[in-house]
């Protein structure tokens, strides 16, 4: 298990110059949580969301990064340590950052892992991996989150992070993709049960995203396929029609429309944010 302390650090009186910067949506007062927020597309949302004006806890494995962007954000933001594979870190961490949050408005379950196989080389160790951190972390986040929810009478938010691979499976990542399926299969099921009680349960499906994860990708793909990363990102580029490489704002700005009160009318939908690879 891993402790789950939350770190703000003069968040209070820093957060107004830090989040000087336009937002598209006002969320002020509002609470949020993101799982995998230290980096990539996760430190995206939360910066988009800190400059909305939320109070943001950001839940990573790597608590260190998660404390550094804290900082950056401001706004009452603060770090929290989690691996979202175990029940009782889960539970600590959000019950720790409800409790510094005095409530939950949003929760946003992005953590996620990548490996790249061959499906018949795979291991027991690159399906498990992969459905644990993808899978299982969404499912006891959103699980443990409705639940406060409902114990709160809170009309809640829910945004998970699927992807691309989730809607139509992708060569050396059957695992992946299997994972990122069930993701939205889960928010679907979800957004019905929730429904009643006025809780929200979409998903995003980002594409071709510029983050770390990517760079190790291109890599392996390259070589599995007896490719540069140069000539995997190229193609990455054809296949989308927007005509470039995804970033991590691309899919934080949908993020936040999806917290807001703008989707208010919007459940159980995996919304693609590919620049057109996928149009379904």
């Amino acid at each position: 298990m891993l402790a789950a302390e939350p770190f703000c650090k003069d968040a209070a009186t820093s957060g107004t110059a830090k989040r000087g910067r336009m937002s598209i949506f006002d969320l002020s007062g509002r609470r949020a949580l993101v799982t995998g927020g230290a980096k990539g597309i996760g430190a995206a949302i939360v910066r988009a969301l800190g400059a909305a004006g939320v109070r943001v806890a950001i839940c990573d494995l790597d608590v260190d990064a998660a404390k550094e962007l804290a900082d950056e954000v401001g706004g009452g933001a603060f770090a929290v340590e989690i691996d979202v594979r175990h029940r009782v870190s889960v539970e600590w961490a959000l019950k720790g950052a409800i409790d510094t949050l005095d409530g939950l408005d949003i929760l946003v379950a992005n953590a996620g892992v990548s490996t790249m196989r061959p499906a018949l080389e795979l291991t027991d160790d690159d399906w498990d991996f992969n459905m644990d951190v993808n899978a299982r972390g969404v499912f006891l986040a959103n699980q443990i989150a409705c639940r406060h929810f409902l114990a709160t009478g809170t009309k809640g938010v829910i945004v998970n992070t699927a992807s691309l691979a989730g809607k139509v499976g992708a060569p050396l990542l059957a695992h992946y993709s299997a994972s990122k399926f069930a993701v939205l299969g889960w928010t679907q099921a979800l957004a019905r049960e929730m429904a009643e009680h006025g809780i929200r349960v979409n998903a995003v499906c980002p594409g071709f995203v510029r983050t770390s994860m990517q760079e190790r990708e291109i890599v392996w793909e390259g070589t599995h396929r007896g490719l540069t990363p140069d000539e995997v990102r190229a193609e990455y580029v054809s296949l989308t029609p927007l005509g470039r490489i995804e970033e991590p704002e691309d899919v934080a700005r949908v993020v936040l429309f999806l917290a807001s009160d703008a989707s208010g009318f919007m459940t159980g939908q995996g919304i693609n944010v590919t620049g057109g690879v996928r149009m379904d």
